[in-house]
């Protein structure tokens, strides 16, 4: 079983985490850590590396962000995922900036992942929020699914 590890900023309702607990145990026990205690020697040393967090403003989370700028090149296969209230617009993904970042620093990116989430953001608060019982059952079927995939080698999973 390859090492994989997981990085995840998951900063509102715990939806990030979630979906990254269920990728983890899909991918054979892989570790899920903050960008702030993710290890480089760890993250060198994966032979699957996934990054996800919620939508913020149309991107993903800017500690995240942040984390995969200040990464040094490398090589290694990548995934990243999202959960966010609101739909992704199919020509710009979510994910699409930190796919071009990893795949800048030598990362191949596998595939990615994304799935409604419980939503509180500024006017959405207002009415108790969007997708309360999101993520979901189905999400987390599908999140399983696409690491399954990665796992098994089965090429790039969108």
């Amino acid at each position: 079983m390859m090492k994989t590890v997981i990085v995840c900023a998951s900063v509102a309702h715990g939806n990030t985490r979630r979906v990254a607990d269920t990728m983890a145990r899909a991918l054979g026990g892989a570790d899920v850590v903050t960008p702030e205690e993710a290890d480089l020697a760890a993250l060198a040393g994966a032979g699957l590396v996934g990054f996800g967090s919620g939508v913020f403003y149309g991107r993903l989370h800017p500690r995240l962000t942040d984390f995969v700028k200040a990464l040094p090149p490398g090589r290694g296969r990548a995934f990243v995922f999202a959960t966010s209230g609101l739909p992704e617009i199919p020509p710009a993904p979510f994910t699409r900036p930190v796919v071009r970042l990893l795949e800048d620093k030598g990362f191949t990116v596998d595939g990615s992942f994304s799935c409604r989430a419980f939503d509180t953001w500024a006017p959405f608060k207002l009415f108790g929020g969007l997708h309360k019982q999101r993520p979901d059952a189905g999400d987390l079927a599908a999140a399983r699914r696409f690491a399954e995939r990665l796992r098994d080698g089965r090429g790039p999973v969108s």
